[in-house]
């Protein structure tokens, strides 16, 4: 007897949008019907006429902060706010405190979710200064990559070396993820910035001190070092124009060099700083309408192979700081799909291509164990949406810790109305049951 049957869904997955009933056994997907499973029995049957079925997001880059910074973030609290957003598993970043350098501190980050968070979870291992034995001992089959800082960020991990970064990119035996920026550019336009404006830089300037040219002299120095050693190489929220150029569009089988867009980098422009100030100042910074464009046109020609959040909580009275002192990230994990739903509506993207970029793409990207699709034997991560429910982000539904969001007073048409974390019932459209635990991501390499 299967545990759950969704019935008359529209399943979006492999390219198309099909009716169809879905079966649930055991935390894995039983039965795809397109013309109905009929009397299987079931000890729960859902009616989802009218609704989307989709499989469950995978973001491949949020920072949860914890250890050492949990006043902003945790792990069992951004994993509600995830599920509730229709996200079901994600990759964390290493600049915590103390940061993810050697396996003992990993495993601790490891041991933390298994306690407490209700969606999937896997945990990159940082490249620090003089780690590399640290770095080989990683298992590929248990860990979803690698990550570098080329410029500086939250944390102090920044690697500027070339010869730790030759050792690094030559050595790297899995997917080496890169925050691309040249930190001696944005040195020199951070003191232009003071000669002119003293303490009270304006926040516009962030996408000048953080500029355009910082992130192609990094993305393109680090494409260059990767095809010299033969490196995996993905390159995270790509933020201009002038990076577009050096990635292959197509499909993503075969690229030794991949990319990421972020949700704000094709929500965002220059523009709002004026209205958002330091809510929407993120590294790499959010640029010109034109940069928005290209990236958007990016992930339709498959330029842009994957699409992520850099999901970043500050609190309020940090945001509030200075310019110099004010941390860059914002939080995104709730809201990333209804943002994405949201550009299907405008006519950005296609639904089956936002299914493409935030499910199917990082599952095959990482060669996840049975992810990020609506197949039989697959595990029963699904999201199930209303294409046709208006609502409007609020303080009183934000679920982040931080307790604010940059996306506060928009209207969104979609809404998530149920989540399922490997079949079971984790996000019911109004509460989010906490006893639920999601697994540890599995790779096929």
């Amino acid at each position: 007897m299967n545990d759950l049957i969704i019935r008359n869904a529209i399943v979006v997955n492999d390219g198309r949008a099909v009716h169809a009933d879905v079966a649930l056994h055991k935390g894995v997907i039983e039965r795809v019907a397109t013309e109905g499973i009929g009397g299987m029995p079931a000890r729960e049957e859902f009616d989802a006429k009218g609704l989307h079925l989709l499989p469950g997001v995978i973001d491949d880059q949020v920072h949860f902060r914890e250890p050492g910074l949990t006043h902003k973030e945790d792990i069992a609290r951004a994993s509600i706010a995830a599920v509730a957003g229709g996200v079901t598993s994600y990759m964390e970043m290493p600049n915590t405190v103390p940061p993810a350098l050697t396996q003992e501190l990993l495993q601790a980050k490891y041991d933390r979710a298994a306690a407490c968070s209700v969606a999937n979870y896997s945990f990159y291992m940082g490249v620090g200064s003089a780690n590399i034995d640290e770095l080989l001992r990683t298992d590929p089959r248990t860990v979803c990559g690698l990550k570098a800082f080329l410029g500086s960020s939250t944390g102090d991990m920044v690697i500027t070396d070339e010869h730790v970064l030759d050792e690094v990119f030559s050595k790297a035996h899995m997917l080496l993820a890169v925050h691309a920026e040249d930190d001696p550019m944005i040195k020199q336009e951070m003191e232009r910035a003071v000669a002119r404006y003293g303490a009270d830089i304006p926040m516009e300037e962030h996408p000048r001190i953080r500029s355009a040219e910082a992130c192609f002299k990094s993305s393109s120095a680090a494409i260059e070092r990767a095809r010299h050693f033969g490196t995996r190489l993905h390159v995270l929220h790509i933020s201009t124009a002038k990076e577009i150029e050096l990635f292959e569009p197509g499909p993503l089988e075969g690229k030794r060099i991949t990319a990421e867009a972020c949700v704000h980098h094709l929500w965002f422009t220059d523009a709002d700083y004026a209205n958002k100030g330091a809510l929407i100042k993120w590294n790499p910074a959010v640029k010109t309408a034109a940069d928005r464009e290209a990236i958007r046109q990016a992930v339709n020609e498959g330029r842009i192979d994957v699409v992520a959040t850099d999901h970043a909580p500050h609190t309020l009275e940090e945001k509030a700081r200075p310019y110099a002192q004010c941390p860059s990230g914002a939080p995104l994990v709730q809201h990333s799909l209804v943002a994405m739903l949201e550009l299907v509506r405008q006519g950005v993207f296609s639904l089956e291509q936002v299914v493409e970029k935030m499910c199917h793409a990082p599952a095959r990207l990482f060669d996840m164990d049975r992810r990020g699709y609506i197949r039989e034997g697959h595990y029963a991560d699904l999201v199930l949406v209303d294409l046709n429910a208006p609502w409007k982000v609020t303080k009183n539904n934000l679920l982040y810790k931080c307790g604010w969001s940059p996306l506060e007073g928009e209207t969104f048409h979609a809404r998530v109305a149920r989540t399922w974390v490997n079949g079971c019932l984790v996000y019911n459209g109004s509460a989010v049951d906490t006893s639920v635990r999601g697994e540890r991501l599995l790779f096929a390499r």
